[in-house]
């Protein structure tokens, strides 16, 4: 396997690392609240970096939702590429495909999903026609999506319009994901996909790209907030020499940083086998377990490196703890997918 990004994948990379480091300041992102910063979308799809991931695949995604983590903008981009752009692309009819991924390149059509499929009570369920009921209790960005992506109990997929649903209701979550609660009640849903489609093949695949996509967004936030601390550090000073030279501060800062390579290679690894066609739902759970865990300490250790500045809420790494805790929480958390791999493990379907 070569991790190392094609000419097209770095060049996207630059391109989103300056138009995010730009754009995506701690004024702007301040004013923006749980809302999407408007006109950071716009320069994005100006860019045409959300078309850019159709062609440079889950992997060009990783590398780009990084910078977005890095950043932690306020825009639906890695969530709108991985439920969106590449879930119509890889599994739409030819008709589909047609119609809605000229939207999706350029930004005007904004695609969110309610994933992982709930079980048992508040399962989305479907009947002839296509008329889908029930509710997902929050769905990240849903408040600014035109279309949310709907596994239903058989994890049948469909395109559901916001506008069809029930009004959205709006939810607050540990990070400003201007997220929602989705009520469905006889909603028109347009089945993606064939109709003679395996059931669950799309979906199951789609959760993986989402586990894979939300690590490397991981990765980013982690990556971000150590270079705050690194920064911070370097400069405050304690008994008159920087924090930094301190035996303590070192280690606890390179254990953040062997952590966030951790979520780094899982992310990237899972990403080219999943590009390649290779089976990659055991190493999609594997990243998804690190960006849990490791992502969970890392932002911790930003925030505690900054002392007394870390309890701020107004300062920029509190951001990054945010995002940390909420994409912890939105993977599943460590022990819930360290038991899904141990059953997938226990079936004999890894690979």
């Amino acid at each position: 396997m070569d991790f190392t990004p094609t000419e097209e994948q770095q060049a996207a990379r630059e391109l989103a690392a300056r138009i995010f480091g730009d754009l995506a300041t701690h004024e702007r992102l301040a004013a923006a609240g749980t809302g999407v910063d408007a006109e950071l979308w716009k320069a994005l799809c100006a860019a045409g970096l959300p078309g850019a991931v159709e062609e440079t695949g889950l992997l060009g995604l990783v590398l780009l939702a990084e910078e977005q983590g890095r950043t932690t903008a306020q825009v639906p981009f890695t969530a709108g590429c991985v439920y969106g752009l590449l879930a119509v692309a890889r599994h739409g009819t030819e008709e589909q495909r047609a119609r809605l991924l000229p939207g999706l390149r350029d930004g005007t059509t904004v695609v969110t999903g309610a994933f992982p499929a709930a079980e048992g009570r508040g399962a989305v369920r479907a009947v002839a026609g296509g008329r889908l009921t029930g509710s997902v209790p929050w769905v990240p960005w849903l408040r600014e999506a035109t279309h949310v992506l709907v596994p239903d109990e058989h994890r049948v997929l469909w395109l559901v319009r916001t506008t069809d649903a029930g009004p959205v209701e709006r939810v607050e979550l540990t990070a400003p994901w201007s997220a929602g609660r989705l009520v469905l009640d006889g909603t028109p849903g347009e089945r993606l996909g064939a109709s003679d489609a395996p059931r669950g093949a799309a979906y199951a695949d789609i959760l993986a790209a989402a586990r894979i996509a939300f690590a490397g967004l991981q990765a980013g936030v982690c990556a971000g907030s150590l270079a705050r601390a690194v920064a911070y550090t370097s400069v405050r000073e304690q008994f008159g020499r920087p924090l930094s030279s301190h035996q303590a501060v070192q280690m606890r800062a390179a254990d953040a940083y062997m952590d966030t390579e951790s979520i780094r290679v899982t992310a990237y690894e899972a990403a080219w086998r999943h590009d390649q066609g290779l089976p990659a739902a055991e190493h999609a759970l594997t990243a998804a377990w690190w960006a849990s865990e490791a992502g969970r300490r890392v932002v911790h250790a930003g925030q505690h490196l900054h002392g007394g500045t870390g309890a701020d809420l107004d300062h920029p790494v509190h951001r990054h703890f945010l995002w940390g805790r909420q994409l912890d929480a939105y993977l599943g958390c460590g022990t819930e997918l360290l038991a899904e791999l141990g059953d997938l493990l226990a079936k004999g379907e890894a690979a």
